[in-house]
């Protein structure tokens, strides 16, 4: 795709983030491969990507201050700086923060604090050149600090004009509903695709008791359901996915078969791998946006295609049985990071 080709979309209808939340196109785009965890990026191709995404419609930009320790913060702003000016204000961004890292990029912990939430939301503030954030939560719940407390200190944002509206990410039902007694939370940023559907169960249904919507990333599962992973592939040094169970030996087959089985369905819809996971998750509900994380602009093309399919109940049937709840081969993080997660607790 050249730099001046364009996707388009005919007038989407938008999806609501909670009852009071913001209304946003139905597909947002997941920053984070441009920057960390996926190998190199070109820097470049990123940016055209961002572009190609604001002139297709999309809104929600989603991204962490940890995410290449702030350059993907960066980034955004660079990009937005030199989007045309509807474009640039169309954009909404929505912002992690708390994760703490080390020089050679490892994670040791998450700091809700008060005075930390503070301290972050300065600095976010700044690497994107903004004078709000639209979104913005705590990427993973700190075990040493209330919830009650770290969502105040965004809602103290919220009063004094810096943040919109309060996120939450990877938290479980009871932590949701803490949450939402302090204050209103305009979604929960949580995994969900084919193979990582546990929200179903008891999460899901409380947000959607409480009112929150729900922005779904993983929803390729990393590249793994995308249809594009090939079983002989050698990941890049610094690739998360080295590192990932469901990426590991025997694992990897048993779910690269369940691929196969999704790609004789899609098949028979003259559409891709990719585009029928996103269109399936596009289908769990209209409070549910999912993130896809292109990080060029072909890939991006693919994503936004997925708007375009209508999933007959047969067609979800087939999906079903193509990939069943459960069947994925192994956890989708490692061991320690699954213990960070409040929401698999």
């Amino acid at each position: 795709m050249t730099t001046n080709e364009s996707i388009t979309h005919e007038n989407p209808v938008h999806r609501r983030l909670g009852t009071a939340g913001l209304a946003v196109f139905p597909l947002g785009l997941g920053c984070m491969g441009m920057s960390a965890l996926y190998g190199e990026a070109d820097r470049a191709e990123s940016i055209a990507t961002i572009h190609a995404a604001l002139d297709a419609g999309v809104t929600l930009l989603d991204t962490g201050d940890f995410y290449g320790m702030g350059h993907n913060e960066l980034l955004i702003n660079e990009a937005l700086r030199t989007a045309p000016a509807a474009a640039r204000e169309q954009a909404l961004t929505s912002v992690k923060f708390g994760a703490l890292r080390t020089v050679e990029g490892g994670f040791t912990g998450y700091d809700g604090r008060p005075e930390a939430v503070k301290n972050f939301l300065a600095y976010s503030l700044q690497r994107l050149g903004r004078d709000h954030i639209d979104i913005y939560r705590i990427a993973r719940v700190d075990p040493d600090v209330p919830i009650e407390e770290t969502v105040g200190a965004i809602a103290e944002a919220v009063e004094a004009g810096h943040v919109r509206h309060i996120g939450l990410s990877e938290v479980g039902a009871d932590t949701l509903r803490r949450a939402a007694a302090v204050a209103p939370i305009a979604d929960l940023q949580i995994e969900y695709s084919l193979i990582s559907r546990g929200i179903e169960d008891e999460i899901l249904p409380t947000a959607r008791e409480l009112g929150i919507g729900v922005t779904a990333y993983g929803v390729l599962s990393r590249g793994l359901i995308s249809g594009h992973f090939a079983r002989d592939r050698a990941l890049a040094p610094g690739d998360f996915r080295g590192m990932s169970p469901r990426f590991q030996g025997d694992n990897l087959d048993r779910n690269l078969d369940l691929v196969d089985a999704l790609r004789k369905v899609a098949e028979g819809k003259g559409v891709s791998v990719a585009q029928t996971a996103i269109a399936w998750v596009l289908s769990r509900g209209e409070d549910i946006v999912p993130l896809v994380g292109a990080r060029r602009r072909d890939r991006l093309a693919e994503a936004l295609g997925a708007m375009d399919i209508t999933l007959s109940a047969a067609d979800l049937a087939a999906i079903e049985e193509a990939m069943p709840v459960g069947a994925a081969a192994g956890e989708r993080y490692p061991a320690a990071q699954m213990a960070h997660l409040d929401s698999e607790h």
